[in-house]
């Protein structure tokens, strides 16, 4: 059920959504990071301070880069690399969140202000670590080891560790898909390489994710590219 946000919330979040983006608050003094909850618990970040928007759902590790398009009637949508619907903001101040529980959409309400989503330059030792929660966080979800290799420089180990994550989140998704761990019985490893353009493919048992260094976030495919590249969307 839509939640009926509070005058001053609704102000809120079309200031958030539709003000200056470069690092000055809204008219009603909401600033361009901010924080939104839906009644029924879906709880996010919504990012406008660099760049292109990013979303951050508190229960996943997953940054989402989104792309604003026109909407009828004078509203936005952003959306993922697939150029599915993630967030619809309206002119009148309303902001939907579409998740997999509800395509349909769901209402949330501004709740506050939140941190800018960055991601933080890594050493060689770290860009492992991460790599080895990454394998760990797969290889529980699949229930066998799934190794993660990666051929990295230091101006993409950052981009290189965020898509690590990612590419973990879309594992632990594919055991939840129909047809998912059928997919995922043939996945025997996850390779992580350099190259001029975001990608994702599955080939001969490898789940090969390639990042394009600066170019942010954007820069490498989200889960929901990995999971299509696997042919299980």
């Amino acid at each position: 059920m839509p939640v009926d946000a509070p005058a001053q919330s609704a102000m809120g979040t079309r200031g958030a959504l539709f003000s200056p983006p470069a690092g000055q608050a809204g008219p009603a003094g909401a600033p361009p990071v901010a924080r939104y909850m839906s009644e029924t618990g879906v709880r996010f970040t919504f990012d406008r301070s660099q760049g292109l928007p990013l979303v951050k759902f508190d229960r996943s590790p997953e940054v989402w880069v989104l792309r604003p398009q026109p909407a009828p009637r004078g509203d936005i949508l952003y959306l993922n690399d697939l150029g599915e619907p993630i967030l619809r903001a309206s002119r009148t101040g309303g902001l939907t969140v579409f998740t997999t529980d509800r395509p349909d959409g769901l209402a949330v309400a501004l709740s506050g202000g939140g941190g800018a989503l960055r991601m933080t330059a890594l050493g060689p030792q770290q860009l492992l670590e991460r790599l080895a929660l990454a394998s760990t966080r797969a290889t529980r979800a699949a229930r066998r080891l799934i190794p993660f290799e990666a051929d990295a420089s230091p101006a993409s180990s950052a981009l290189t560790a965020d898509a690590a994550m990612v590419a973990a989140e879309a594992i632990i998704r594919m055991t939840r898909l129909p047809d998912g761990r059928m997919v995922l019985g043939a996945v025997e490893r996850v390779r992580l390489v350099e190259g001029r353009q975001a990608r994702a493919d599955l080939r001969q048992g490898v789940i090969e994710i390639t990042v394009a260094p600066g170019q942010g976030m954007s820069g490498r495919p989200s889960s929901d590219r990995i999971l299509a590249a696997a042919g299980i969307r």
